[in-house]
């Protein structure tokens, strides 16, 4: 009998985890723990483990390269940069996260923000609450403004999707020719679509060459009217640069989901105090169906491992 450990808890209800967890009876052992970033613990809970299923929770190369038994990492989550990757390929391991389960959620999410950063959301609750009125804080409609995406993936292209019904113009950025671009989307270099975007969408995976990307000197190429909104990973800004940005009046505002530590954030956290944000604690990917999407598809990645294949597959 194959042990698995589910080294956090899935956001998903007791009864639905019991459900998916019901077809593996007689043929695999789990074991659930809380979470934990206490690298002894985590030794201690998977080193004899053959597989061991998680989320966004960081798991170390030291802990992947303790697990003598380990065989395969089932990611609950898209990106894997919380992963101790090459750990993982030393030692043979099988891994394979969870794509497609939140491309709704993030996409919807990105709508949201831009309408309410247009519409000044924030600023009114606070105006109405306090016995005040609209005026000054007027806003804009998401109608005819072009909007530029960094990272055209599948999630990048159901906000082009979305943006597109809203009567948007859509600037697609990839390091790579998009297959199968829309007639209604255009495929331009970044610069250009800094320079010609009223509202810049970050979908990009954070790697070597992404880390810092948007830094001061990019910020300096969007219209002093720009929106920057942040639903890829913290890093990808560098976080110094859009607060100075900000402050300095380079764009207008920033909608940020991701930091460059997972929140909870620490008071002395300058983005806290940056003018003219919307800030959330991490939330683009999750909502209740994305949820129960996000564990269908990692116990379907643990069928397929268990039956000599694997899908979703990262290395």
């Amino acid at each position: 009998m194959k042990k698995v450990v589910i080294l956090e808890p899935l956001a998903i209800s007791d009864e639905a985890l019991a459900a998916l967890k019901a077809p593996f009876a007689g043929e695999v052992e789990f074991t659930d723990y809380p979470k934990t970033t206490d690298i002894p613990t985590l030794i201690a809970e998977a080193k004899d483990a053959d597989a061991m299923i998680l989320a966004n929770m960081p798991m170390p190369a030291e802990v992947i390269s303790a697990c003598e038994k380990l065989q395969f990492i089932d990611i609950a989550f898209t990106g894997v940069d919380h992963v101790g990757l090459d750990a993982a390929r030393a030692k043979g391991i099988k891994v394979s996260n969870s794509s497609g389960f939140s491309n709704e959620a993030v996409s919807e999410l990105v709508i949201g923000m831009a309408l309410s950063m247009l519409r000044n959301l924030p600023q009114t609750q606070e105006r109405v609450r306090a016995g005040g009125t609209k005026d000054g804080l007027v806003g804009c409609e998401l109608m005819d403004k072009t909007v530029g995406i960094i990272g055209y993936g599948k999630i990048g292209a159901r906000t082009g999707e979305l943006l597109h019904a809203f009567g948007c113009k859509v600037l697609a950025q990839s390091r790579h020719q998009i297959a199968d671009l829309p007639a209604w989307a255009e495929q331009v270099p970044q610069d250009e679509l800094l320079q010609r975007s009223d509202i810049v969408v970050l979908h990009c995976p954070l790697t070597e060459s992404t880390r810092g990307m948007i830094d001061y000197a990019k910020l300096s190429l969007m219209k002093k009217s720009a929106i920057l909104i942040n639903v890829a990973r913290g890093p990808v800004t560098n976080e110094d640069d859009l607060c100075r940005a900000l402050e300095e009046g380079i764009i207008a505002g920033a909608a940020v989901d991701v930091f460059t530590k997972e929140p909870p954030l620490p008071a002395d956290t300058q983005m806290l105090r940056a003018p003219n944000t919307l800030l959330t604690p991490h939330i683009a990917f999750a909502t209740k169906e994305s949820m129960l999407r996000r564990a269908e598809v990692v116990f379907a990645n643990l069928r397929a491992w268990l039956d000599g294949g694997q899908q979703n597959v990262v290395l």
